[in-house]
């Protein structure tokens, strides 16, 4: 089970956002402005700012998550997201002797599957303890490896990149995994910056128009009904 916790982020984030949009048309300081600008002045900026689209500030403010069970499957299609920082358990220096793995549904939903699935990874596991015992080091035993192998990472992400990677990942388009990590993550950021993710999402979500065109999932309607609150 995916397990996502926002360990750190940037203190005030909507605050920041609108201070630095403030910034490009006033006379005083950053100090000042924050200092000085009301709850309700920053509201209304970052609402207009969110409509309006124009990202540029929120590259100020940033969040760090800590993830864990997912796939490297999941890890190869997150680190595609280049603005961003990842920190990802190595498989060159922990062993995987008895590694653990992400089922998927369509798999685990199947018996004769499913038992097929949980006997290669445990060959797998046979094979990566062999090579350890013939002195394999682990840089090179982990080659045996599968991609369901579960893996732990940190990422730290600016609010537009954040704001993106949802418009993406939260698409029912996206594959099932990282579109679970997707919804879990938005939820957090939701819970410390509820202005500027208001209407983050999937990008039908996000815009009320889905960009996918023949591809569309045509859904439109349940994607409204499942966002974040």
């Amino acid at each position: 089970m995916i397990k996502v916790t926002l360990l750190e982020h940037t203190p005030n984030p909507e605050r920041v956002v609108a201070m630095a949009a403030r910034l490009c048309y006033s006379a005083s300081g950053a100090e000042e402005l924050a200092e000085k600008m009301t709850d309700e002045q920053v509201e209304k900026l970052v609402a207009k700012i969110v409509q309006m689209g124009h990202a540029s500030t929120m590259e100020h403010v940033s969040f760090t998550f800590g993830i864990e069970g997912v796939s490297r499957v999941l890890t190869h299609q997150l680190v595609r997201h280049r603005l961003a920082s990842y920190s990802q358990q190595s498989q060159r220096y922990v062993a995987e002797h008895d590694f653990e793995y992400i089922l998927p549904p369509t798999i685990a939903d199947k018996p004769e599957a499913k038992a097929r699935f949980e006997a290669l990874m445990n060959d797998i596991r046979k094979a990566y303890d062999d090579l350890s015992e013939m002195g394999v080091p682990k840089e090179d035993a982990r080659y045996v490896l599968a991609n369901a192998t579960e893996t732990k990472i940190v990422v730290t992400m600016n609010a537009r990149s954040l704001m993106h990677f949802f418009n993406l990942r939260c698409c029912n388009r996206a594959q099932w995994e990282i579109r679970e990590l997707a919804y879990k993550m938005l939820e957090q950021a939701k819970e410390v910056a509820p202005l500027l993710f208001k209407n983050a999402g999937a990008s039908c979500v996000a815009t009320g128009h889905c960009p996918e065109g023949a591809m569309t999932c045509g859904k439109f309607s349940e994607m409204i009904k499942m966002r974040v609150k």
